[in-house]
């Protein structure tokens, strides 16, 4: 059975990706959960990652570390995790890749922190020219494709790519056209990722790096999750 290393669900979006889509697909796994630590999680994660990074899939004696060489790798056992159809296909791998390397505004101004709801000081130029990219493209594939998913009537790697937008979405409330604010419902709605915001919010721990991003970016305006133990 495969190994999935991951992190804190409340912060670790590169974690989600694998793991939603090996749960909605029905693929089994055992889940390796090693949370962040302070200061540098690089050596802990070491131990089972060459990066030093999460997600990690082991597969007897083959390791995967990459979110999307994980995807790539269960998709030679597994069809469903990409589209059955050449040309949806095609588009689904071009804006899982575009997501996997770019939107770094994003990425960098509304890290991933399910528990929370965060008002932005402001939305930059930048940030907005993420935005308006990813409601583009759900938007291009929804269309294209008919939906209720990115690249047609089944969730494949594309939706599992941008499930951690849908989360960022509901904690930061981003500014996108109410078809792609149903689609990013429509996300969160699912099994799979209930399961995972239910389990972030159940988490005490608390990473001093994550949560001292949110008063540089934004208002902290409800906090959900589970409080730590007063000691």
């Amino acid at each position: 059975m495969y190994a999935l290393y991951i992190a804190n669900k409340n912060y670790s979006s590169w974690s989600l990706r694998p793991w939603v889509l090996m749960k909605t697909l029905g693929i089994p796994f055992e889940e390796k959960f090693v949370p962040f630590l302070e200061g540098s999680s690089y050596e802990a994660f070491r131990k089972f990652s060459p990066s030093g990074l999460v997600p990690c899939l082991v597969d007897g004696g083959t390791t995967v570390w990459d979110s999307l060489a994980i995807i790539e790798y269960l998709a030679e056992d597994h069809r469903a995790v990409w589209p059955a159809d050449k040309t949806e296909r095609a588009w689904a791998r071009c804006a899982t890749a575009e997501m996997h390397a770019g939107f770094s505004a994003l990425r960098s101004v509304c890290t991933m922190n399910v528990g929370v709801r965060v008002k932005l000081h402001e939305i930059s130029a930048a940030l907005q020219k993420d935005i308006d990219r990813i409601d583009e493209l759900w938007l291009e594939g929804l269309d294209r494709f008919g939906g209720p998913f990115l690249a047609g009537s089944a969730f494949t790697a594309v939706d599992a790519f941008f499930a951690p937008v849908a989360f960022r979405h509901l904690t930061y409330k981003l500014p996108l056209s109410a078809q792609a604010d149903a689609y990013a419902h429509r996300l969160i709605a699912l099994p799979a990722m209930k399961a995972w915001y239910d389990a972030g919010l159940a988490e005490t721990m608390r990473e001093t790096e994550h949560e001292a991003e949110i008063p540089f970016v934004g208002t902290l305006v409800e906090d959900l999750r589970a409080q730590p133990a007063s000691e």
